[in-house]
């Protein structure tokens, strides 16, 4: 059977797999930064005889895999590269080697799988109709998003896929064992950047100020109540504020306060509503205490919705792949991904990789300076999404 086929090859070649993902892990690059990333995913699909490669976006790549009959039907998989400013704390011989950035999110993962899967298409390209496009992403963690920079650089073009599949890890869950969720799934995601003017002085004369800390204060709180008092409880919604900067002294009031959060939902009329009103609080709240505020909202990826039957299909090849104790119901992710941007063209599937093993001590989240995975999850991460592509190909949607 074919998916024995592939699931002996993802075993085969696990060791390189490995090998991929440390390498990149070792050589982590920001977002829009990959160059070197990009060369040695070109290199590694080359040593595997591809040939028919692009470049988009700068950093990103695109790349075909045809099978029999390639004009059949067309399905596209997604893997991003870029890395965190982040300064790893693991003492592992794959630890970065480029201080201040760190591969805390698992997009070594998702790319080592990709080539992995591309290696595992390859080589059975004979048994299987249709075509296999690759994107390997730049970007994902940097707005505007390296999703939208590929969309506009035509990678989902010539040819055309009729759905687009993403992989991401997961701490929360097992490695071994992967995780769905059709429709709704993650939320969009805007940064806000605002800036209390007032007029600083003495600490001890603060009556004769306009204290920025204090009004900043009183609009971070007021703010709130744009989620707990404005949003639909149908409507899951988040509002935090993860950096406030009062450059003063325990005598010195400054003369302005930055602050900076994110606002993140799943509903595009309450996000633009949401946005009017956190302004208008803001404005009000500065005025009202003597000062003013500038408050810039930079809107981000918009929220992911799986396509339901393509989700579906996916779900089922995972099974039939895996078994189902090994696949597991979602719940919403209040996190973002700018593979929303994809599913904005056509349907998507996002599904979640489980990388977690607490007898190995394996279970920082990510974005942490501990992150690491249980590679054993990448012979499931190259594996099934080879075999979800071939699935996918062999229906009829």
């Amino acid at each position: 059977m074919l998916k024995d086929k592939v699931k002996s090859l993802a075993k085969k070649y696990l060791d390189q797999t490995v090998e991929i993902r440390r390498h990149i892990h070792a050589h982590p690059e920001l977002s829009f930064e990959e160059h070197n990333t990009c060369q040695y995913v070109e290199k590694q699909l080359h040593d595997i005889g591809i040939t028919a490669i692009e470049r988009k976006a700068n950093t990103g790549l695109v790349v075909l895999i045809e099978g029999r009959n390639p004009a059949k039907k067309v399905i596209a998989l997604r893997g991003d590269m870029d890395a965190l400013p982040i300064i790893e704390e693991n003492e592992v011989p794959y630890k970065s080697t480029n201080p201040g950035v760190m591969h805390a999110c698992g997009h070594d993962v998702h790319t080592a799988s990709l080539l992995g899967a591309a290696r595992i298409l390859f080589e059975l390209r004979d048994q299987f109709e249709g075509t296999v496009k690759l994107i390997f992403q730049p970007g994902e963690e940097k707005i505007p998003g390296g999703a939208s920079l590929m969309i506009k650089d035509n990678a989902l073009q010539n040819p055309r896929p009729s759905g687009i599949i993403g992989q991401h890890v997961m701490p929360l869950i097992d490695a071994g064992k992967v995780g769905f969720r059709k429709g709704m799934y993650m939320a969009s995601a805007d940064e806000l950047y605002l800036t209390v003017k007032g007029k600083g002085g003495h600490g001890a004369m603060p009556e004769t100020l306009v204290d920025p800390v204090l009004i900043a204060s009183h609009i971070i709180v007021a703010l709130q109540q744009v989620v707990s008092r404005n949003a639909s409880p149908k409507i899951p919604s988040v509002l935090s504020f993860g950096r406030v900067e009062a450059l003063g002294a325990t005598n010195v009031i400054p003369n302005e306060v930055k602050i900076q959060g994110t606002f993140r939902t799943l509903d595009e009329n309450w996000r633009a509503s949401a946005h009017k009103k956190m302004v208008k609080i803001a404005e009000g709240l500065a005025e009202g205490m003597g000062g003013e505020v500038d408050f810039e909202v930079r809107k981000g990826y918009p929220f992911l919705k799986n396509a339901p039957e393509l989700t579906d299909r996916a779900r089922n090849a995972a099974v039939d792949f895996l078994g189902e104790e090994n696949v597991e119901d979602l719940d919403i992710w209040m996190a973002a991904e700018d593979f929303s941007y994809y599913t904005q063209e056509l349907d998507g599937c996002f599904y979640r990789l489980g990388i977690r093993n607490e007898e190995k001590g394996i279970i920082s989240g990510v974005h942490t300076p501990t992150f690491d995975i249980d590679e054993s999850a990448l012979e499931v991460g190259a594996g099934l999404m080879a075999w979800i592509a071939i699935h996918e190909l062999s229906s009829v949607s």
